[in-house]
């Protein structure tokens, strides 16, 4: 019986129900599956992750390697944007020339 996420043996009581593991792929395969044709799996999933599973809880994922390549590239885009913006929104820098070091330093604690 399934009850809000938790499987139940009994109606007894939420203490003897176990929370269920979240598969995040649409496409699931055991252990044993795999180690019999992994080809004919990655191939029928497509570019689908498949989630891996040991005793019906997920323990990995596989993705085929365009998709992993394309993780990759999204990741390097993401984290450009990210410094980007981080750099976009930094305050204007003040120019000091010969300046003693202390009174730049003085500066910048007032400026932040």
């Amino acid at each position: 019986m399934i009850i809000k996420g938790y499987i139940c043996y009994q109606i007894v009581a939420l203490a003897e129900c176990k929370v269920m593991d979240t598969v995040q792929a649409s496409v699931s395969v055991s252990i044993s599956e795999l180690k019999r044709n992994p080809t004919a799996i990655i191939e029928a999933a497509g570019a689908q992750p498949i989630a891996v599973l040991n005793h019906n809880r997920p323990t990995g994922y596989l993705v085929p390697a365009s998709t992993f390549a394309a993780l990759i590239a999204n990741q390097k885009t993401y984290q450009n944007r990210l410094l980007a913006d981080f750099l976009t929104d930094l305050p204007k820098a003040t120019s000091y020339g010969d300046t003693d070091p202390l009174t730049i330093q003085q500066a910048l604690r007032d400026e932040w």
